[in-house]
């Protein structure tokens, strides 16, 4: 079971952030009306709310790189993952250091939706 949750965790962080580096829009597949999205201190609800904010950010490209992925079951089958790693953004030398967590929730056709997404710059 627990080597199930990490496979499912590291195929999710996949896909979201190859969506994320190449087709950005694509993202609003994986929420719901019920999903919240808090970046960096900003709330969002639902999927045109959220999909606004992250297709509206500063950057039209960027490049993510994951150090780890920590997943958890949740109840009624849900799962929590927990990504740290860095984000290299066109022209920049360094690296953006983030962390991001998501509350994966069970669909009927076995895929899941992002109920919960938090996403957090590192500095320092």
């Amino acid at each position: 079971m627990e080597e199930q949750i990490d496979l499912v965790g590291k195929a999710f962080a996949d896909h979201y952030y190859h969506l994320f580096d190449n087709d950005r829009p694509a993202l609003s597949s994986l929420y719901k009306p019920s999903s919240m999205l808090t970046f960096e201190g900003h709330k969002r609800q639902g999927v045109e709310d959220i999909t606004a904010k992250l297709t509206s950010l500063p950057f039209d490209q960027c490049r993510h790189v994951i150090n780890t992925i920590d997943s958890q079951p949740s109840f009624s089958g849900g799962i929590v993952v927990f990504i740290s790693g860095s984000l290299q953004l066109p022209g920049e030398e360094h690296h953006l250091r983030f962390s991001q967590m998501f509350h994966l929730i069970p669909m009927l056709e076995g895929n899941f939706y992002v109920q919960n997404d938090i996403f957090r710059l590192n500095y320092g």
